[in-house]
This record gives C-alpha cells, sequence and structure tokens, in this order.
C-alpha cells in the first residue's frame, strides 16, 4: 500500500494477488464439499427414510452450519478487529482442511454416516464463522480505498467462478469415487492455505484497550443499526434469501424431480454461479457508479421471480425441464451477483476499519442465515408441504420482502453511488461514542 494512486490495478499488489488465489481455492474447496455434503446426506437418509424425511436431514445440515455461527457472531468479529486476520485465516483454513480429510477416509472406509456428516458439518460452521469476517475484513488491507470497488468485483469473480466450478467438480468427482470428492477439497483448502501463507505484513486497526471486549463487540451491532443503508443492506439480503433458498433443496429437485443423478446435481448447482460470475466479470471491467441502491432492490426482485420459475420446472415437459431449470438458475445468480456486489461495496465503503471485523461478522450471520438456516428453512418447509410448493412459496416470499424493504429504508432506495461519507475522524468519534 505504498502508492495510493487511484490509477493502480488491484492485481498490481501481490498481497492482493495471493489474496485472491486463495479465496479462489477456498471457494473452489467449501463448495465442493458442500454440495456433496447434501447429496450424501440425503441419499443414506434415502435408504431409510421417505422423501420428505431425507428433505428435513437437508434442513438439519443447514442448521448444523447456523448454530455456532450465531453464538459466536459477537466474538468472531471482535477477533477479527483485534489480531492478526492472516492468522486467523491460517487457522481456519487448516481446520476445513482436516474435515474434508477425514470425510474423504470416512467415505473410502465405509463408516461414514449421517451423525458424521452433522457433525463435520457443525466443525465447517465454526470455522467459517471465524474465518469469514477475517477474510472480507483483511481485504481492504491489501489495497488502496480508491480501487476497493474494482478489488470486490474481482474478488466476486474469483468467488462466484469457483461456485460455478465447484459444485461440478464435487458432482463429477462423487460419480467417479465419493472419497475423491472429499479429498478434492482437502487439497485446495490446503492451496488456499499456501496463498494465505504468501501474503506479508499488513496494517492493523488500532486496538481499544479503554474498553471492555463486551462493550466492543455490542458495538459492532450498535453501528449496524445506527447506519440505515448499512442496516437495509444486510437485513434484506438476509430476508430475501432466507425464504427463496432454491439451492437447498437441489438434491432433491436433481433425484426425484428432474431425475437427473449426481451429474445433473453438479450442472444445476453450478448453473447460478455460473449467471453470477459472467455478471462479476462484467463488473470487474464496468464497475457500476450510479442508481446502486434501486438496481440492488431490483435484482432481488429478479432473484425471487426466477426462484418461482426453477419451482415451476417440475410441471415442464420432462424433455425441456432441464434446461429451464438451468436457465432460471442462471438468471437467479446473475441477480443475485448483483446485490451481492453492491451490499459488498457499501459496508466495506461505508465502515471504517476499526469496525470492519465486527461488521463484517454480523453480515456474515445475515448470509449465513440466509443461506445455512435458509437451507433448513427450505428442508423443514419441504417436509410439510413438498419441496415444489417451499420454492415457488419462496421465491414469491422474497419479491414481497423487497417491496416491504423498499419502503421501511428509502436510504437504501435512493443510494446514488458507493461514495461514502467522510470515515476518517468522525467515525472514529461515532464508534467511540456509541
Amino acid at each position: 500500500m505504498t502508492d495510493p494512486a487511484p490509477s493502480r490495478h488491484p492485481l498490481t499488489f501481490p498481497n492482493f494477488r495471493a489474496y485472491l488465489v486463495g479465496r479462489f481455492a477456498a471457494v473452489l474447496a467449501q463448495y465442493a464439499m458442500m454440495i456433496v455434503l447434501g447429496w450424501q446426506a440425503y441419499n443414506v437418509a434415502r435408504e431409510t427414510m421417505s422423501t420428505s424425511g431425507a428433505a428435513a436431514q437437508l434442513g438439519l445440515i443447514g442448521l448444523a452450519q447456523f448454530v455456532p455461527l450465531f453464538f459466536l457472531t459477537p466474538v468472531t468479529g471482535w477477533v477479527a478487529d483485534h489480531f492478526d486476520r492472516r492468522t486467523i485465516t491460517r487457522i481456519t483454513l487448516t481446520c476445513l482442511m482436516l474435515s474434508a480429510g477425514l470425510l474423504s477416509f470416512a467415505t473410502y472406509e465405509g463408516w461414514v454416516s449421517l451423525p458424521l456428516i452433522f457433525g463435520i458439518a457443525a466443525i465447517v460452521g465454526i470455522a467459517r464463522a471465524f474465518n469469514g469476517p477475517a477474510y472480507s475484513s483483511l481485504a481492504p488491507n491489501l489495497i488502496p480505498r480508491e480501487v476497493l470497488p474494482n478489488a470486490i468485483a474481482m474478488s466476486s469473480v474469483a468467488m462466484q467462478t469457483g461456485i460455478i466450478i465447484g459444485p461440478a467438480l464435487g458432482g463429477y468427482a462423487y460419480a467417479a469415487e465419493p472419497w475423491i470428492a472429499y479429498a478434492l477439497a482437502a487439497g485446495l483448502f490446503g492451496f488456499a492455505l499456501t496463498g494465505m501463507m504468501m501474503i506479508g505484513p499488513v496494517p492493523q486497526p488500532p486496538r481499544d484497550t479503554s474498553r471492555r471486549p463486551i462493550q466492543q463487540m455490542i458495538d459492532g451491532f450498535a453501528y449496524v443499526r445506527g447506519n440505515r443503508l448499512v442496516l437495509a443492506a444486510i437485513t434484506l439480503d438476509l430476508f430475501a434469501v432466507l425464504l427463496a433458498g432454491a439451492t437447498a433443496l437441489l438434491p432433491v429437485y436433481a433425484r426425484d424431480i428432474l431425475h437427473v443423478g449426481s451429474a445433473g446435481l453438479g450442472h444445476l448447482a453450478a448453473s447460478p454461479g455460473i449467471g453470477a460470475g459472467l455478471t462479476a466479470l462484467y463488473f470487474s471491467i464496468r464497475p457500476l457508479k450510479r442508481e446502486v441502491g434501486l438496481k440492488m432492490l431490483v435484482a432481488v426482485i429478479v432473484f425471487g421471480l426466477a426462484t418461482v420459475s426453477f419451482g415451476l420446472t417440475a410441471f415442464a415437459p420432462r424433455s425441456i425441464a432441464t434446461e429451464l431449470a438451468i436457465g432460471s438458475l442462471i438468471v437467479l445468480g446473475c441477480a443475485d451477483m448483483i446485490s451481492v456486489y453492491v451490499r459488498q461495496s457499501l459496508i466495506q465503503l461505508h465502515t471504517p476499519d476499526a469496525m470492519r471485523g465486527r461488521v463484517s461478522s454480523l453480515s456474515q450471520l445475515t448470509i449465513s442465515a440466509s443461506n445455512e438456516l435458509g437451507e433448513a428453512e427450505s428442508g423443514f418447509l419441504a417436509a410439510l408441504v413438498g419441496p415444489i410448493a417451499a420454492v415457488i412459496g419462496g421465491g414469491i416470499g422474497a419479491i414481497i420482502i423487497t417491496l416491504i424493504w423498499a419502503r421501511l429504508f428509502p436510504e437504501l432506495r435512493l443510494a446514488r453511488s458507493f461514495d461514502p461519507p467522510d470515515i476518517g475522524e468522525a467515525d472514529v468519534t461515532q464508534e467511540k461514542a456509541i
């Protein structure tokens, strides 16, 4: 960070390059592992359970990941603001690598079971609880503030590329030999760890030693509550994706509705990432600059419509149902990427560095609530009303939530650009006054 010139590209900074490579490998491993966890749990459950009972097991996997994150969020944000963020990510990546390795060995030896899968899912949830805030709040320390939106777009490209390739790799590897999928994930986590080890010293926010840690943890909640723009961006994602959790039910659609098997599951799971990756690639070249809040609201509405469209493919002729499902999921991914891009840029640029860990932990909590808790909600709702009704109803719910949020939070609707107010001394004063 010796040259603050805004004309420099993010990739000219070696630390950011190492961060980007590590992020890509970690996301690739995570999504390869998680899609296989759900598929394996569903198939193990289907040996003794009905479709509804097995769908409920998918809900339990999401719950096993969310519960640790829920209780650890205040701690993980504070840790990210007070300790070396590189060390935190290195420790958590090691835990994820070992977890994937254990599942590979258990699957190879033939003693994998639902309790083991749930236990590993909980460990993954704990590791991600600490990993997420450290990873997110580390990125702005690696580059000048002026190029942060471009860096966020590039990071999103890496993440979405991992989302595209990861599930497909996981599905294809599982189809060849189930244990290979987990071994592949373990190797990729190890590669991500190597990338993180290559990052040199980075600036750390000044530590506030004047107050107790518990009060500083509360500060994160107070800051988000007091910044209505950040609050709106975080909570909109929470409730919209919580309801429209179509991807959680992909194993049900792949096996019992579309009948495409594990290879088809890889295609379905990769489809949202294809749409998101193309959108993120576009933003890395031409970042959004105008009417960002309104575009986020429109994107979430499109996300809900695409979810409804995916649900309705269950009634399409079998000859075109899979293609329609893939198309709907690609549109879903495009819309989700617009929402993610706007939300992450607003949060990072409207939050002072000393608060980024705590705010990022809250953002991760809402993302996990919308993803993992959304998986639980979708799995349990599918067990009650069926997977098709759960998907369609969730998409409609996301649209309704977006319209309500546009009314409740005019700050989001009226956000013209990413340009933040001065987050220098004024924010330090505000933080101390919370």
